[in-house]
């Protein structure tokens, strides 16, 4: 049986037909809106960085240098938790540069093995997340950041040990304190304990990075797992043990790009590129040491290295805008 429906009466035809309307204003509007932000967002660089000394200050190396040396705006999207955050959040766009570590990427995003050749582990991790990510690798900053297992300098001393080998008899005494990206890591916990038959007394307490070093210091762990440009080693009489059985790959600071951004500001490329050798061993673990022992701001200290090393051409006070 075929039902009858009853005509709509004009009052509900004009609200359907305002219902359209109304849509395709917001639609339209929604459209504009887009424009406006992709506008704006391609004026700009978004530059992030992890949440430890030494990921701010390259983030901030970087972006003063491309403000000096470009016409372009940078917005800091700083602390960002770890590799996993940083890597989302340039796939969805949010971010187009950060640092980053050669064995980091290796083995964290493009889970591969160890690999200990420098230029190896460079040309591989570029050419993967080239083909896979459509990111690409700007030239190394000059200096490995490789973890450091770090113990008490006076038990270093007391024990007479300075290899991870000769630290295996007294593990089973040490409380453990790592950062969470090291227990999850293939080239973290796991694989470091089994490559030196490592036993600690209890499960390692996980912490931030931040705390790693002060709580060393201060009793709480007996080894961590920090990072050898550390600047607090020195200053807190640290001391790291050599990895004898060459565990953790070479760990080279570079910047990640989009290749998107590039293709829109070649000129970021050519700013970044000054970079490429300029930053030691020593020099990085001074840097952080300048930040985290001297309680410096770190917009003051990126400034002066850049103008000790002859890459800024302005010799006056870094902006605050943007920051």
């Amino acid at each position: 049986m075929t039902e009858h429906r009853p005509l709509p009466s004009i009052r509900s035809r004009r609200g359907a037909a305002f219902v359209r309307i109304s849509l395709a204003c917001l639609s339209a509007v929604s459209t504009l809106l887009l424009l406006a932000c992709s506008s704006a967002r391609s004026e700009r660089i978004v530059i992030g960085s992890k949440n430890f000394t030494e990921s701010l200050i390259l983030g901030e190396l970087m972006a003063q240098q491309i403000e000096a040396h470009t016409n372009l705006k940078v917005e800091r999207r700083f602390y960002l938790a770890g590799t996993y955050i940083c890597h989302q959040g340039m796939l969805a766009g949010r971010i187009d540069i950060y640092p980053e570590y050669t064995g980091t990427a290796l083995t964290a995003i493009l889970k591969q093995k160890p690999a200990s050749d420098r230029e190896q582990v460079y040309a591989r991790v570029k050419t993967e997340y080239e083909r896979r990510f459509n990111l690409t690798l700007g030239p190394a900053f000059g200096f490995n950041d490789t973890f450091a297992m770090e113990i008490r300098g006076d038990d270093a001393r007391r024990l007479h040990i300075t290899t991870l080998s000769q630290a295996v008899p007294h593990a089973p005494q040490w409380r453990a304190g790592f950062g969470y990206e090291f227990m999850e890591r293939p080239d973290g916990y796991q694989g470091l304990v089994s490559a030196y038959g490592l036993h600690f007394a209890g499960q390692p307490r996980v912490m931030d990075l931040g705390l790693l070093a002060r709580a060393l210091k201060d009793r709480q762990i007996d080894i961590a797992a920090g990072n050898a440009t550390d600047g607090l080693i020195r200053a807190l009489d640290l001391f790291v043990l050599e990895d004898d059985r060459h565990y953790f790959p070479p760990y080279e600071a570079v910047a990640v790009i989009r290749r998107d951004t590039l293709t829109r500001h070649p000129e970021v490329a050519a700013a970044l590129a000054s970079f490429a050798g300029k930053i030691s061993d020593q020099e990085m673990q001074q840097l952080n040491y300048v930040v985290d022992g001297e309680r410096r701001d770190v917009k003051e200290v990126a400034h002066e290295f850049l103008q000790k090393k002859g890459l800024l051409v302005s010799t006056g006070a870094p902006s605050s805008s943007n920051r």
